[in-house]
């Protein structure tokens, strides 16, 4: 589902070394137990990074089956996120799921690491690709564990995404036009109609390529968009304007009135 990102062993010690400056000596904590409070102790004081140096060297001790390694896995990711280090924080977020896919915190991991991606991306105008895995890390979520208490804030997130993805694709579109390129122009907003057609930019990149296809003198193929956004959009005044009210329904045929004796004529 998803690949497993480590601390460069460089990365790691530069961690260390600073802890170390700032008097949160790790060599004096003995066991577990002692490094995992002290660590939370940190943590809870706002000191981000001794407490990413703790937890971070109790993912790499801790016993693979030790009840203490979720949630080494969640406070790391958690004090990555407290300093704006989104990537780092979804890759803890996403070992403590792989590690720990039953664990109660299991889904608002999945949810924070996908809250991240989608921050790493931050604007639709930009490359897609954390965009993507934070859609389908959402997806997952909603697949794995239906019941989640984080259900419907996942199902909105999905929503937004989805369409700062049509927007993209949209506004690439739109640029194909202005450069007269239109197949490459139909490609994006039929992509838009048929992967996104839920999204506000769906309808808006139908009445593009709607515009596409009578520039192109493509008369099916533009009668065929007219269809779908009539039907879709059956009280869209733009819709209207575009493309009429449709064909005429022809009327059923009426019955013959009875005759005096009630049956109906022949």
């Amino acid at each position: 589902m998803f690949r497993l990102v480590h601390l460069p062993g460089v990365m790691l010690a530069a961690l260390l070394v600073a802890a170390c400056s700032s008097g949160f000596e790790l060599a004096r904590y003995q066991t577990n137990e002692t490094l995992f409070a002290a660590s939370v102790a940190e943590f809870q004081r706002g000191r981000w990074d001794n407490a990413i140096a703790g937890f971070e060297r109790l993912t790499l001790q801790l016993p693979a089956r030790d009840t203490l390694l979720p949630r080494a896995h969640w406070y790391l990711g958690v004090a990555h996120q407290r300093k704006d280090e989104d990537l780092l924080a979804a890759q803890s977020f996403v070992r403590l799921v792989e590690g720990f896919p039953a664990d109660t915190l299991a889904d608002d991991a999945l949810f924070e690491a996908a809250s991240a991606y989608k921050r790493i991306w931050r604007k639709p105008e930009l490359d897609s690709q954390y965009g993507e895995t934070a859609i389908t890390t959402f997806q997952t979520l909603l697949s794995a564990f239906p019941d989640s208490p984080r259900r419907a804030e996942a199902e909105r997130e999905i929503a937004q995404l989805q369409e700062w993805m049509a927007r993209k694709n949209h506004d690439t579109g739109v640029y194909y036009v202005r450069r007269r390129a239109f197949d490459s122009a139909i490609i994006y907003f039929q992509d838009v109609v048929e992967t996104y057609p839920d999204t506000p930019t769906a309808r808006l990149s139908s009445l593009e390529l709607l515009d596409v296809y009578r520039r192109l003198n493509y008369r099916e193929e533009a009668e065929e968009v007219c269809g779908r956004l009539r039907a879709k959009y059956p009280s869209d005044a733009e819709v209207r304007a575009a493309c009429g009210a449709g064909p005429a329904v022809p009327a059923a045929p009426r019955a013959p009135p009875p005759d005096s004796s009630g049956a109906a004529r022949r």
